[in-house]
């Protein structure tokens, strides 16, 4: 339906999210964090079923623990992450191409043959790693 007054809008910063941690989980500070196909946040690893949502503020240890019983806060923004190697290093020429999960501080060039989740956007590429937008 269209407006037909003025509407006050609910706003967050859109950089800091808490997310419930999934069962058996540790995520540690400075991970790069995902939600899986459930909704519960998880450290980065190779799987096709991982949505990015941020790097971890502080270590999360939900081990041993139920789904959900522990949150784990996470910020948006340009991250460095470790790029990885061979033919799936990622390079300067690949700014603004989608880059991929390797593990929870890797990331790589390619989707791994179908094999990885995207992890956001390369932003830049120096001597210490890869710049990447979450």
């Amino acid at each position: 339906m269209t407006l037909t007054a003025d509407r006050n809008v609910p706003r967050r910063n859109g950089d800091v999210f808490s997310y419930p941690v999934a069962a058996g989980e540790t995520v540690f500070a400075g991970a790069i964090t995902c939600v899986t196909s459930a909704g519960f946040a998880a450290p980065g690893t190779t799987s096709t079923t991982l949505k990015t949502v941020g790097v971890a503020q502080a270590t999360a240890d939900n081990n041993p623990g139920l789904d959900g019983a522990i949150q784990v806060e996470v910020r948006r923004g340009v991250f460095r992450f470790d790029n990885s190697a061979a033919a799936d290093l990622i390079a300067l020429a690949d700014v603004n191409a989608d880059c991929y999960i390797v593990d929870d501080e890797t990331v790589a060039k390619t989707n791994g043959t179908a094999t990885r989740s995207i992890a956001g956007k390369v932003r830049d590429v120096d001597a210490d790693g890869v710049w990447v937008e979450i």
